[in-house]
């Protein structure tokens, strides 16, 4: 079991050469720290909604790698790797580089983020891509994937890929203390407001009946909202649905399983 935070990126990144070096890249690039800054000005600032930024995207890289390593365990075979796009490091590269890129369309706004954030990346990869890949080739069809995650990470889009499909998971778990994927007024005391505060935890592990489990542990039942609102939505097209189970508690008392 790991609990989602912020330090999971690291842990993920041992015995990844390569896969460490591409997101060192991406956390000291100035433009993609700049879009993520950004993401924050008109999400947070002007909109007075929940963090966008760059604290985001490590968690959501971190959670997106780990959901993958319990899939790959199962034998599950990403997308790319089955339909000959490229190989299994470079489909961990893909996850990565969606999960940190996937929200800086923020950065323009919140309406149709996810397309805004696909133009915005597509110029980040063609930068800092050849570093990684000197064929041309298999450059562009690394980051025709990658701007699938961000695209698709939309809970109206659905996932055509494992890959995007664990990057849009990945995003809905980051919802702890306060941290909910629903965009909520600070300071408005509501449903949405409620039932993001009421999370405290969310761990990942391998499932019982299904390779991936989450547990979303809250302090009360208002929690519930959030969970079926934000990270089942996102379950629901992400095209790995059959391979995710969701476990709420209430303290230690549990108050509900989901399987899509």
């Amino acid at each position: 079991m790991v609990l989602v935070s912020p330090d999971l990126i690291e842990a993920e990144l041992e015995g990844e050469p390569r896969l460490r070096e591409a997101y060192e890249v991406l956390e000291a690039d100035p433009e993609v720290r700049a879009y993520l800054r950004m993401a924050n000005v008109m999400a947070v600032k002007r909109m007075m909604y929940n963090d966008h930024g760059q604290v985001h995207a490590r968690i959501t890289a971190g959670s997106a790698l780990h959901i993958l390593s319990i899939l790959l365990e199962e034998g599950i075979t990403p997308t790319s790797v089955r339909d000959g796009v490229c190989g299994l490091e470079d489909a961990k590269l893909i996850v990565m580089m969606g999960a940190y890129l996937h929200d800086i369309g923020n950065a323009i706004h919140r309406e149709l983020h996810h397309l805004h954030g696909c133009y915005l990346a597509a110029r980040v990869l063609d930068r800092l891509l050849p570093a990684f890949y000197p064929d041309v080739e298999l450059r562009t069809q690394v980051k025709q994937e990658v701007l699938h995650c961000i695209f698709s990470h939309d809970e109206d889009v659905p996932c055509l890929s494992v890959e995007a499909g664990v990057v849009k998971v990945a995003d809905g778990t980051d919802m702890a203390e306060g941290r909910a994927r629903i965009p909520y007024r600070k300071g408005k005391v509501d449903i949405h407001s409620l039932s993001a505060l009421a999370i405290r935890s969310v761990e990942i592990e391998r499932g019982q009946r299904r390779p991936v489990r989450i547990t979303v542990r809250m302090d009360n039942p208002a929690g519930i909202f959030q969970v079926e609102e934000t990270l089942c939505r996102k379950i629901a097209t992400s095209g790995i649905d059959d391979l995710v189970e969701v476990y709420v508690f209430e303290d230690s008392r549990l108050l509900k399983v989901i399987r899509m």
